[in-house]
């Protein structure tokens, strides 16, 4: 597998970032507003997220890159697939009581959508 680091669209990589970013805001303070008592107090979250939110879409865009999609629908293609293999770590944790039913099912919904979000992001700038 060969990468070409110059044909990375960092455009898309900071636009998937921040898609990320406005997705995960979203998401959560929905689904997860009446929980603030079990949140971990600082800014540390934060910046994890923020993090986590730019080196997703690199990684992303590195994947799209060397699979050579072109398009929106093959972007989403793979990214859909990368949903499904973080959703299959997720069950697992769960069949072993790791972490609740409930839990798995709202990170096995984020990850599913963002990543295919993600996907079809990198494919539409390929």
């Amino acid at each position: 597998m060969f990468i070409d680091w110059s044909n990375l669209n960092y455009l898309a990589i900071i636009i998937g970032g921040l898609l990320y970013m406005i997705y995960g805001t979203i998401y959560y303070s929905t689904l997860l507003a009446n929980k603030k008592d079990q949140q971990t107090n600082g800014p540390i979250k934060y910046i994890y997220s923020v993090l986590i939110a730019f080196i997703s879409s690199f990684l992303i865009a590195i994947l799209i890159n060397a699979t050579g999609a072109e398009t929106l629908l093959q972007g989403a293609l793979i990214g859909f697939i990368i949903g499904v293999i973080i959703k299959m770590v997720y069950v697992k944790n769960a069949l072993f009581g790791l972490i609740s039913k409930r839990s798995t099912l709202i990170a096995i919904c984020d990850h599913l959508v963002i990543f295919t979000l993600l996907g079809a992001l990198h494919g539409w700038f390929a």
